[in-house]
Protein backbone atom coordinates (compact mmCIF):
# COMPACT_ATOMS: atom_id res chain seq x y z
CA UNK A 1 0.00 0.00 0.00
CA UNK A 2 1.61 3.41 -1.01
CA UNK A 3 2.13 6.30 1.73
CA UNK A 4 2.64 8.37 -1.73
CA UNK A 5 -0.25 11.07 -2.33
CA UNK A 6 -1.44 12.68 -5.75
CA UNK A 7 -1.19 16.75 -5.45
CA UNK A 8 -4.68 18.40 -4.98
CA UNK A 9 -5.13 22.01 -7.14
CA UNK A 10 -4.55 24.55 -4.17
CA UNK A 11 -8.50 25.52 -2.73
CA UNK A 12 -9.89 22.16 -3.74
CA UNK A 13 -12.89 20.92 -2.04
CA UNK A 14 -12.70 17.71 0.85
CA UNK A 15 -13.11 14.69 -0.40
CA UNK A 16 -15.88 12.45 1.85
CA UNK A 17 -16.27 9.25 1.39
CA UNK A 18 -19.80 8.22 2.26
CA UNK A 19 -18.60 4.30 2.95
CA UNK A 20 -17.25 1.64 5.71
CA UNK A 21 -15.79 -0.37 2.61
CA UNK A 22 -11.99 -0.70 3.56
CA UNK A 23 -11.69 -1.49 0.18
CA UNK A 24 -12.88 1.32 -1.45
CA UNK A 25 -11.31 3.17 0.90
CA UNK A 26 -8.19 1.73 0.33
CA UNK A 27 -8.31 2.21 -3.32
CA UNK A 28 -8.60 5.97 -3.15
CA UNK A 29 -5.55 5.87 -0.63
CA UNK A 30 -3.42 3.86 -2.90
CA UNK A 31 -4.34 6.53 -5.74
CA UNK A 32 -2.71 9.13 -3.77
CA UNK A 33 -5.71 10.68 -2.84
CA UNK A 34 -6.72 12.94 0.87
CA UNK A 35 -9.87 12.20 1.83
CA UNK A 36 -12.10 11.16 5.07
CA UNK A 37 -14.82 8.75 5.80
CA UNK A 38 -17.98 8.92 7.00
CA UNK A 39 -20.35 5.68 6.59
CA UNK A 40 -23.71 6.42 5.38
CA UNK A 41 -26.67 5.21 8.02
CA UNK A 42 -29.12 3.64 5.22
CA UNK A 43 -31.00 0.20 5.22
CA UNK A 44 -29.88 -1.06 1.81
CA UNK A 45 -31.67 -3.82 2.63
CA UNK A 46 -34.63 -2.25 2.63
CA UNK A 47 -34.12 0.09 -0.48
CA UNK A 48 -33.02 -2.96 -2.58
CA UNK A 49 -35.83 -4.68 -1.66
CA UNK A 50 -38.20 -1.85 -2.58
CA UNK A 51 -36.33 -1.08 -5.67
CA UNK A 52 -36.49 -4.99 -6.74
CA UNK A 53 -40.11 -5.19 -6.34
CA UNK A 54 -40.31 -2.07 -8.58
CA UNK A 55 -38.42 -4.55 -11.47
CA UNK A 56 -35.30 -2.45 -11.05
CA UNK A 57 -32.37 -3.42 -13.42
CA UNK A 58 -28.89 -3.96 -11.06
CA UNK A 59 -27.23 -0.78 -12.73
CA UNK A 60 -30.52 0.95 -11.51
CA UNK A 61 -30.33 -0.83 -7.86
CA UNK A 62 -26.44 0.20 -7.35
CA UNK A 63 -26.92 3.67 -8.84
CA UNK A 64 -29.79 4.21 -6.67
CA UNK A 65 -27.98 3.25 -3.31
CA UNK A 66 -24.53 5.23 -4.38
CA UNK A 67 -26.46 8.27 -4.84
CA UNK A 68 -28.56 7.61 -1.38
CA UNK A 69 -24.84 7.18 0.58
CA UNK A 70 -23.82 10.30 -1.16
CA UNK A 71 -27.11 12.06 -0.36
CA UNK A 72 -27.08 10.85 3.45
CA UNK A 73 -23.92 11.61 4.04
CA UNK A 74 -23.86 15.36 2.43
CA UNK A 75 -26.92 16.37 4.37
CA UNK A 76 -25.17 15.40 7.75
CA UNK A 77 -22.13 17.44 7.25
CA UNK A 78 -23.63 20.53 5.12
CA UNK A 79 -23.07 22.78 8.09
CA UNK A 80 -19.67 22.56 8.75
CA UNK A 81 -18.40 21.23 4.84
CA UNK A 82 -21.25 22.64 2.46
CA UNK A 83 -18.52 22.56 -0.23
CA UNK A 84 -17.47 18.94 0.16
CA UNK A 85 -17.08 16.64 -2.98
CA UNK A 86 -19.27 13.58 -1.37
CA UNK A 87 -18.63 10.13 -2.60
CA UNK A 88 -21.28 7.69 -2.53
CA UNK A 89 -20.73 3.91 -4.28
CA UNK A 90 -22.20 0.80 -3.84
CA UNK A 91 -21.69 -2.73 -5.80
CA UNK A 92 -24.36 -5.30 -6.54
CA UNK A 93 -24.20 -8.76 -7.60
CA UNK A 94 -26.30 -10.01 -10.22
CA UNK A 95 -26.88 -13.93 -10.89
CA UNK A 96 -29.01 -15.13 -13.56
CA UNK A 97 -31.05 -11.61 -12.27
CA UNK A 98 -31.19 -12.43 -8.56
CA UNK A 99 -29.13 -9.93 -6.49
CA UNK A 100 -27.01 -11.86 -3.95
CA UNK A 101 -26.44 -9.76 -0.49
CA UNK A 102 -23.32 -9.92 1.70
CA UNK A 103 -23.30 -13.22 3.82
CA UNK A 104 -24.05 -12.85 7.41
CA UNK A 105 -21.87 -15.69 8.49
CA UNK A 106 -19.86 -18.49 7.32
CA UNK A 107 -23.16 -20.65 6.29
CA UNK A 108 -24.64 -17.57 4.49
CA UNK A 109 -21.19 -17.48 2.39
CA UNK A 110 -21.29 -21.17 1.55
CA UNK A 111 -24.84 -21.15 -0.35
CA UNK A 112 -23.53 -18.15 -2.25
CA UNK A 113 -20.71 -20.12 -2.80
CA UNK A 114 -22.30 -23.17 -4.09
CA UNK A 115 -24.71 -20.92 -6.07
CA UNK A 116 -22.00 -19.36 -7.97
CA UNK A 117 -20.33 -22.36 -8.63
CA UNK A 118 -19.55 -23.33 -12.38
CA UNK A 119 -22.25 -20.20 -13.43
CA UNK A 120 -21.04 -16.62 -14.61
CA UNK A 121 -22.56 -13.81 -12.42
CA UNK A 122 -22.48 -9.87 -13.16
CA UNK A 123 -20.46 -7.42 -10.23
CA UNK A 124 -22.23 -3.74 -11.48
CA UNK A 125 -20.42 -0.68 -9.86
CA UNK A 126 -21.92 2.61 -9.49
CA UNK A 127 -20.26 5.96 -8.30
CA UNK A 128 -22.14 8.94 -7.55
CA UNK A 129 -19.95 12.45 -6.74
CA UNK A 130 -22.22 15.47 -4.82
CA UNK A 131 -21.22 18.82 -4.21
CA UNK A 132 -23.46 21.35 -2.50
CA UNK A 133 -25.92 18.67 -2.26
CA UNK A 134 -26.00 18.30 -5.69
CA UNK A 135 -25.18 15.35 -8.14
CA UNK A 136 -22.04 16.35 -10.06
CA UNK A 137 -20.98 13.14 -11.61
CA UNK A 138 -22.28 9.99 -11.54
CA UNK A 139 -20.54 6.29 -13.46
CA UNK A 140 -22.08 2.21 -13.28
CA UNK A 141 -19.55 -0.03 -14.43
CA UNK A 142 -20.42 -3.89 -14.98
CA UNK A 143 -17.89 -6.93 -15.18
CA UNK A 144 -18.05 -10.58 -15.76
CA UNK A 145 -16.68 -12.97 -14.08
CA UNK A 146 -17.62 -16.93 -14.08
CA UNK A 147 -16.84 -19.24 -11.07
CA UNK A 148 -15.01 -22.85 -12.08
CA UNK A 149 -17.22 -25.24 -10.02
CA UNK A 150 -15.97 -25.66 -6.68
CA UNK A 151 -16.26 -28.96 -4.69
CA UNK A 152 -17.68 -28.96 -1.08
CA UNK A 153 -14.27 -29.57 0.30
CA UNK A 154 -12.76 -26.71 -1.28
CA UNK A 155 -15.42 -24.30 -0.26
CA UNK A 156 -14.92 -25.34 3.36
CA UNK A 157 -11.15 -24.99 2.68
CA UNK A 158 -11.38 -21.36 1.15
CA UNK A 159 -13.66 -20.29 4.47
CA UNK A 160 -11.13 -21.58 6.41
CA UNK A 161 -8.61 -19.92 5.04
CA UNK A 162 -10.25 -16.71 4.01
CA UNK A 163 -12.34 -15.71 7.29
CA UNK A 164 -13.86 -12.81 8.13
CA UNK A 165 -12.58 -11.34 4.29
CA UNK A 166 -15.31 -13.55 3.09
CA UNK A 167 -18.31 -11.85 4.65
CA UNK A 168 -16.93 -8.35 3.26
CA UNK A 169 -17.74 -8.64 -0.41
CA UNK A 170 -21.85 -9.74 -2.05
CA UNK A 171 -19.83 -12.65 -3.57
CA UNK A 172 -17.78 -14.05 -0.59
CA UNK A 173 -14.73 -12.98 -2.14
CA UNK A 174 -11.92 -10.84 -2.59
CA UNK A 175 -10.72 -11.23 -5.81
CA UNK A 176 -6.94 -9.36 -5.26
CA UNK A 177 -7.04 -11.71 -2.76
CA UNK A 178 -7.58 -15.59 -1.88
CA UNK A 179 -10.40 -15.01 -3.83
CA UNK A 180 -8.50 -15.78 -6.98
CA UNK A 181 -8.59 -19.40 -6.57
CA UNK A 182 -12.19 -19.42 -7.30
CA UNK A 183 -12.68 -18.20 -10.82
CA UNK A 184 -12.13 -19.53 -14.57
CA UNK A 185 -12.05 -16.63 -16.27
CA UNK A 186 -12.94 -12.55 -15.57
CA UNK A 187 -13.93 -10.11 -17.78
CA UNK A 188 -13.97 -6.28 -16.83
CA UNK A 189 -12.19 -3.59 -15.49
CA UNK A 190 -10.25 -4.41 -12.38
CA UNK A 191 -11.21 -1.84 -10.35
CA UNK A 192 -15.04 -2.07 -11.22
CA UNK A 193 -14.93 -5.56 -9.56
CA UNK A 194 -13.43 -3.95 -6.48
CA UNK A 195 -16.07 -1.87 -5.76
CA UNK A 196 -15.54 1.26 -7.40
CA UNK A 197 -14.98 2.73 -11.04
CA UNK A 198 -11.87 4.56 -10.28
CA UNK A 199 -10.29 5.40 -13.72
CA UNK A 200 -13.10 7.46 -14.43
CA UNK A 201 -13.67 9.42 -11.37
CA UNK A 202 -9.70 10.00 -11.29
CA UNK A 203 -10.70 11.52 -14.59
CA UNK A 204 -13.58 13.55 -13.37
CA UNK A 205 -11.71 14.91 -10.51
CA UNK A 206 -9.19 16.25 -12.99
CA UNK A 207 -11.63 17.79 -15.36
CA UNK A 208 -13.39 19.29 -12.51
CA UNK A 209 -10.06 20.76 -11.39
CA UNK A 210 -10.04 18.59 -7.75
CA UNK A 211 -6.60 16.95 -8.83
CA UNK A 212 -3.70 18.65 -10.91
CA UNK A 213 -3.41 16.87 -14.59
Amino acid sequence: MTGAHWPARPGAPALVLASASRTRAAMLRNAGLAFETVPAAIDEAAVKQRLRGDGASAERVAGMLAELKAERVACAIAAERPDALVLGADQVLDLDGALLDKPADRAAAAAHLRRLSGKRHRLVSAAALLRGGQRIWDCTDSASLVVRPLSARFIAAYLDAAGADALDSVGAYRLEGLGAHLFASVDGDFFTILGLPLLPLLDFLRSDGALDP
